[in-house]
């Protein structure tokens, strides 16, 4: 391609990432993994190693408007343990105990699974960016987003994502911690699921412990708004929530 032809190429892309609307294109893609506002989303964490099953557990999440969510631990090594997340404020309720324990977002659950990849499920409110390009992800056309966190308290303070340029659905995302490092590559299964597509599984790879994924698979999804007093750490010490 001759230098004039890269030039008008290169301000033709220019011009349309200009024009994109990437507030919408994040909610668009948020609506693939939070398709109501409350919901209750059944969810199963498995860690593999060199390609064979480690481990595995199960979670309730419980997710609300206003950054609110609660995880209840289902499997029998962690039953009766909670996690809350209020905006930037994560805490861990343990069985038995009066007092929250802070946490941050990248404390881990489960082999790479972070608790803000359980308790969080939306880009649109924690980030900002501009579409830097396109590209064939396994061959799907998508959208180059180059994203910023607008708040310290996201797992990741940098997120490289790829949206199909059909329709806004995520295909991959690259995810920087705070000191820009690459720590995970998620890629995202879409499947039809109650008659329309939404996001059935999540696949991280460790970037710096090679060998190792992280599948969270999303089992069940139920519109279910649950009172607020269980959005309390306190009130989540002296109570459990009957499902």
């Amino acid at each position: 391609m001759s230098k004039f032809l890269s030039f008008v190429a290169a301000t033709l892309f220019a011009s349309t990432a200009a024009a994109a609307d990437v507030p919408a294109l994040l909610k668009a893609a948020d609506e693939f993994r939070l398709p109501a506002d409350a919901l209750k989303v059944d969810t199963e964490i498995r860690l593999y190693k060199s390609n064979s099953l480690d481990k595995e557990r199960r979670y309730t999440v419980y997710l609300k408007p206003g950054r609110r969510s609660l995880v209840l631990m289902q499997s029998p090594s962690e039953k009766g343990q909670k996690l809350l997340m209020l905006a930037d404020d994560f805490w861990q309720i343990m069985p038995q105990s009066q007092r929250p324990i802070r946490i941050t977002p990248l404390q881990k659950l489960l082999g790479d699974a972070s608790a803000g990849d359980i308790a969080t499920m939306t880009w649109s409110e924690d980030y900002t960016g501009a579409v830097v390009g396109e590209q064939n992800v396994n061959g799907t056309p998508c959208l180059h987003l180059a994203l910023s966190a607008q708040r310290k308290g996201v797992s990741y303070q940098r997120v490289e994502l790829y949206l199909a340029k059909a329709d806004s659905r995520p295909v991959k995302a690259d995810l920087y911690v705070a000191s820009d490092k690459l720590a995970k590559q998620a890629r995202f299964t879409v499947e039809d699921v109650d008659g329309r597509p939404q996001v059935s599984a999540m696949t991280l790879t460790d970037e710096i412990q090679t060998g190792r994924q992280t599948v969270i698979r999303y089992l069940k999804r139920e519109s279910r708004s649950i009172a607020d007093e269980f959005y309390n750490p306190m009130f989540l010490t002296r109570n459990d929530l009957r499902e």
